[in-house]
């Protein structure tokens, strides 16, 4: 039995270690070279219950492998079996299978028996199951006499089949003498035991010929019973039949009245079935009753595996496929029909025969090697386990010192070459039994690698490459790969590696060609194998065929363009429905398509190009539907004539392979619009006939189109005409409405109906209008068919009731709906009153006002309208024009908010009402002025002529002053070389200045400025500048060369031991409790990283806790003239934080600074983003 493990895949990151598979020091299902000495190992046997055809030969089957080759030997019923004393008997050459023959003499039953096979050479010895050798059987039925039977219609009824017991167990069905099967259904079915159930006969049922079938497989014999009468008889042929046949025919006479349902199989309300793990479930249930009942099932407590189970027998058998220890439970099958339902419970148990958990592995070792062989088996009951070595028990076998038995595991410590042996794992319960050979053998071998020399491989880009490594060693040897010829060891991550030896590429690129090397080691030497590999381009349809829908008798062509690697050679074919293309010469196939001309109806269908390398394939399918419009309608006939209504009937035309949707009905009224054709119904696709309504006075002809989803068929034929009777109009003219055009008429308009809506000659109008407030009577005016009259001599702006009615020869329209209209506009008259401006700010004010009399409007009012404008200064008032601006509020409003407005500016403005006819007088001019504001930034800010301690800032007032400034203010602070942000100052500067000359400041320090002006109201948006002292070049030298003075490394050293001893004394007194007066020489020797805490707001100074990391205590303070605007937010924790090297000006965006460095806030004082010192460094991997 040859045993295999599946691969298991690492990866291992780039740049770490070299691509190397370490394997445990034992080879796990390793194949031995066939040249290498091994024991034996079994590679075929014959089942273990083997069915023979007593008509043939016998052939048991044992083949083994082992080096050297294995010797065979056979035990029969547990005892030897001698085949050189049996003449019938011979062994294959180089091979242990046993032909038995049986063909010129002797008989199968003879060699009935258990019988198994023992390979063995000097390393051990294998054996094979217990194979159980049994001759097939298929006995015939025994001779009976079946009697007729009768039975009144509506019986149950049960038809046994009884077949014999064969080997294996026989298939049954039942036919008739002809050899048909006899129809099933859920009234007759036949049953797991063979047996054929009725529900209820039928007369139908009458026949001579119910015939039981059993097919023997295994010899293809099929075996018949007897054949059976039934005969089904009404009621009143009962009587009869029971008078002259009561002596020799069967007889039920059960009633053929309606019943509930109940059981013929199985019986009772409950039942047991057990069932084998893996095998298929099977229980059933089959009921009588009248009506037939239907079978239901459920698992009580629980669900039917839904993607394992299966009904079959009209739903009377439930299978459960590869059933487990989970399945087992109640499950209830329920029988119903209309009078009545039963159940019936089956209890099912799943046992199980053993099977593997962990099946033993062979095992390969170096001399002092340790390993294990490992057999793990459950079932239900859990299975014993036995060890077996070289096919003796291992309790009676030879003792070895190297191994050492636990349970289920047998564990090797230093073997040696003796310690070389085939050992055998039974696990067995009373279901069955499970055997595995697995060998130990003792190898000392260097490594050889086992795949053939330079082998190449070409593979698609983008799919997965496999490069071979099979090898062998004892000690198991470790697999490294190289590629080129440098001989890089592989370390990407990009690769896979089995343990298995072989490399895997996932996603193989352009970049993967080359050259790759398998080495192989162990302490014993090295191989290698070298192989190639070639990454080709994949092939790709650049151009895929489409869907095409083409009318017959037209002419498709289907694209398909393949794009591959140069290196390859593509071919490219055409199928049709996963088939050939037809041999027709309609069908040309092209380099780059397919072309079909004159398409008939069977082209259609799914065609698809396939475009093969010897590496690849690839495909696209498009699918062609041979459709056409339909054919005309014809034959129209009218029918059912009468004035209002006509029934129109047709003949489809052809649909012509796309059903048809919709029929279209179109009428001609050749009285009004001759040669016009209007929509007059639409029906479905499946109707013929359409009952249609129709209007007074009109001369109908009809005609009928077909649709489908290619498109319209052509119209049919003309109907023959049918003309109405007139009648008085039916409808009044739409979309009536009265307005002026003037401020003294009335302007009344319509929609006029059209020839067809007239419903006879000598279509008119009737136009009637009335004041809406007054008391005076209709006005009235009959008019031709015209869409419009004018009422002159109105009031300005009165609302009147309006209706137009039509009318022709017949008579009147119904009463016309009444609508209101106005009489025309005018200008409104009087101007709005008491108009109030409130000032809310700076920019925004609020305008009030009285509104105007309605009667004064004159028309619709629509709002008011305000027109403002900013008071112009002497420089701008020789301009002729004025901006203005303007702002509308619909509808009555009487305030309204002007936003937008200047600062400290002076506006003007006035108010007027506005109705459909334009605006009325403005109101008297309003003027106002709107307050300071505060000021934009500074246009510019510039530092100027740097020296060793002072600097010049230059800058250009605000744009927007937005009042009268009143100073400026400046702050800066000094920024130190780690970044901490200094004290911050504070200068006032007059408004009339421009510039301004700082002194007395720090050489070659960094400055931080904050400019901003202010008005009276306040302080307006800050603008930043740094800037940076000149450097004193002598004294940074000077620095530098003390710094580096042995003198002061030594003072420093001293200052160090001195400060160590005082530690030390300090622990000592502490400990004998003496006092150390630390409060003394704490005021005495402040420590200059503490800074005293202030007098003004109860705060450390310079100081912060290394947990606060909060922005800028000190220098970074927000102001108390509440100054700070968005781009003091740069002094933040974010701006001066470690890894960040820039900070965000004044618009926001991001700049670099102090050459990559970055400022600190002074909570920060003890860290620093230069270069860590050694010490630092090292305290960063803690």
């Amino acid at each position: 039995m040859q045993l295999k493990i599946m691969p298991k895949k690492k990866r291992l990151s780039a740049g770490r270690v070299p691509l190397i598979l370490f394997l445990c020091q034992t080879i796990s299902a390793l194949e031995v070279p066939l040249d290498l000495v091994q024991p034996p190992t079994i590679t075929h046997q014959s089942p273990k219950d083997y069915i023979i055809d007593p008509r043939e030969n016998i052939v048991i089957q044992c083949e083994a492998k082992g080096k050297p080759p294995p010797s065979f030997s056979w035990t029969r019923n547990g005892t030897h079996f001698d085949i050189d004393k049996d003449p019938l008997v011979t062994m294959k050459p180089d091979s242990g299978t046993l032909i038995i023959n049986i063909m010129s003499e002797g008989k199968a039953e003879t060699y009935e028996g258990v019988y198994q096979c023992t390979a063995r050479n000097e390393r051990g010895a294998a054996i094979s199951n217990n194979i159980v050798i049994r001759p097939s059987r298929s006995p015939l039925w025994t001779k009976e006499k079946l009697e007729p039977i009768t039975l009144q219609n509506g019986q149950p009824l049960v038809l046994p089949c009884r077949p014999p017991i064969g080997l294996p167990p026989a298939i049954i069905f039942w036919m008739d003498n002809s050899f048909q099967r006899l129809p099933q259904s859920e009234r007759v079915s036949q049953g797991l035991n063979g047996d054929l159930y009725f529900s209820n006969v039928l007369p139908e049922d009458t026949r001579e010929d119910y015939i039981c079938y059993a097919r023997f497989n295994h010899t293809q014999t099929i075996q018949q019973k007897q054949p059976i009468s039934l005969k089904v008889i009404s009621v009143d042929e009962l009587n009869d039949t029971i008078a002259a046949n009561l002596s020799d025919t069967e007889f039920y006479a059960k009633s053929s009245r309606e019943r509930p349902p109940t059981f013929l199989t199985p019986e009772g309300n409950a039942s047991h079935k057990e069932e084998l793990r893996g095998n298929v479930l099977s229980l059933e249930c089959i009921a009588e009753g009248l009506p037939t009942p239907l079978i239901y099932w459920i698992k009580e407590d629980g669900t039917l595996p839904t993607n394992r189970t299966v009904y079959r027998n009209f739903q009377k058998t439930l299978q459960i496929i590869q059933v487990s220890e989970a399945d087992s439970g109640n499950y209830q099958c329920i029988a119903k029909n209309a009078l009545g339902a039963i159940h019936h419970t089956i209890s099912v148990t799943v046992k199980a025969a053993p099977y593997w958990i962990m099946a033993p592995q062979n095992l390969v070792l170096s001399p002092g090697e340790d390993g294990t062989l490992i057999c793990r088996a459950n079932g239900n009951p859990k299975p014993r386990i036995s060890w077996l070595t070289n096919g003796v028990p291992i309790e009676i076998a030879p003792d070895d010192p190297s191994r050492r038995i636990d349970g289920d595991t047998i564990i090797f410590s230093n073997v040696q070459e003796r310690s070389s042996a085939v050992y055998q794992c039974n696990a067995s319960n009373e279901y069955g039994y499970l055997l595995a050979n697995a060998f130990v053998n003792v190898l000392a071998e260097p490594p050889r690698i086992l795949t053939s020399a330079n082998t190449l491989y070409q593979v698609i880009a983008n799919r997965p490459a496999f490069l071979d490594c099979a090898f062998f060693g004892s000690p198991l040897p470790t697999i490294e790969w190289f590629k080129g010829a440098k001989g890089s060891a592989l370390h990407e991550d990009i690769y896979v590696f089995h343990e298995n030896g072989t490399l895997e590429i996932p996603v193989a690129q352009k970049d993967n060609t080359g050259t790759y090397t398998c080495v192989a080691r162990n302490k014993l030497g090295t191989a290698k194998n070298e192989v190639h590999v070639e990454v080709k381009d994949p092939t790709r349809i650049i151009e895929q065929p489409e869907y095409a829908v083409v009318q017959r008798g037209s002419t498709v062509s289907f694209e398909c363009r393949v794009k591959h690697d140069h290196t390859l050679i593509a071919t490219v074919t055409w199928l049709k429905d996963n088939g050939e293309l037809p041999n027709d010469e309609r069908f040309t196939v092209a380099k780059d398509h397919l072309v079909v001309t004159d398409v008939r109806d069977d082209d259609g269908g799914t065609y698809t190009c396939v475009a093969n390398t010897t590496l690849d394939d690839v495909s696209a399918s498009a699918v062609l539907s041979v459709v056409d419009v339909p054919n005309p309608p014809f034959d129209l006939e009218l029918t059912s004539q009468l004035d209002t209504s006509v029934q129109l009937s047709w003949t489809p035309g052809d649909d012509n392979n796309s059903p048809i949707t919709k029929f279209i009905i179109e009428y001609e009224d050749a009285m009004h619009e001759a040669g016009l054709w209007h929509h007059q119904a639409e029906v479905s696709g499946t109707q013929t006939t359409a009952q249609l309504k129709l209007s007074p006075y009109v001369n109908y002809s009809f005609r009928v189109m077909a649709e489908n989803s290619i498109g319209r068929s052509l119209p049919s034929e003309a109907s023959e005409q049918y003309q109405t009777k007139a009648a008085e109009p039916d409808k009044n003219p739409t979309a009536v409405e009265g307005l002026g055009s003037e401020p003294d008429n009335l302007v009344i308009t319509w929609k006029p109906l059209n020839g067809f809506e007239s419903n006879g000659p000598g279509l008119q109008y009737k136009v009637s209008w009335r004041q809406k407030d007054g008391d005076d009577e209709w006005t009235s005016v009959v008019v031709a068919n015209v869409s419009k009259y004018i009422v002159s001599g109105t009031p300005t702006f009165v609302p009147y009731l309006i209706k137009v009615q039509a009318l022709n020869v017949v008579g009147f329209a119904p009463e016309p709906a009444v609508v209101m209209g106005h009489s025309g506009e005018d200008l409104p008259m009087v101007a709005p009153g008491n108009v109030r401006v409130n000032v809310v700010n700076s920019t925004l004010a609020e305008v009030h006002w009285d509104p105007v009399p309605l009667k004064s409007i004159r028309g619709h009012l629509q709002g008011y309208r305000i027109y403002y404008w900013k008071a112009q200064s002497s420089s701008q008032r020789n301009r002729r024009h004025i901006e203005k601006k303007i702002l509308t509020f619909q509808g009555s409003k009487t305030h309204g908010m002007l936003p937008g407005l200047e600062p400290f500016s002076h506006y003007t403005l006035n108010v007027r009402v506005v109705n459909g006819k334009g605006e009325g007088p403005a109101s008297p001019d309003r003027a106002f002025s709107t307050p300071e504001g505060v000021p934009s930034a500074p246009s510019s800010l510039k530092i100027v002529n740097p020296t060793l301690d002072s600097l010049t800032l230059e800058w250009d007032p605000p744009s927007h002053p937005n009042g009268l400034l009143t100073e400026y203010t400046l702050k800066y602070q000094p920024i130190n070389s780690t970044h901490e942000l200094g004290p911050l100052i504070d200068l006032k500067i007059p408004a009339n200045k421009t510039r301004w000359t700082l002194k007395n400041l720090n050489f070659s320090t960094r400055y931080k400025f904050y400019f901003y002006a202010q008005t009276s109201v306040g302080p307006g948006s800050q603008i930043t500048e740094e800037a940076v002292t000149t450097v004193d070049e002598a004294m940074a030298s000077r620095q530098v060369d003390i710094a580096t003075q042995g003198w002061f490394i030594g003072l420093m050293c001293a200052v160090a031991l001195l400060i160590l001893i005082l530690l030390i004394v300090c622990f000592i007194r502490r400990n004998k409790g003496g006092k150390y007066p630390v409060k003394e020489k704490e005021d005495a020797h402040a420590d200059p990283e503490i800074q005293p805490m202030k007098e003004d707001d109860g705060t450390f100074g310079e100081y912060s806790d290394a947990e606060d990391h909060k922005p800028l205590k000190k220098g970074s303070r927000t102001p108390s003239d509440r100054t700070v605007k968005k781009e003091d937010s740069d002094d933040s924790l974010v701006d001066y934080g470690e890894g960040v090297n820039g900070q965000f000006n004044e618009d926001g965006s991001f700049i670099g600074q102090y050459s990559g460095k970055k400022e600190k806030e002074p909570a920060e004082g003890n860290e620093s983003s230069e270069a860590p010192s050694p010490v630092n460094a090292m305290n960063s991997f803690v």
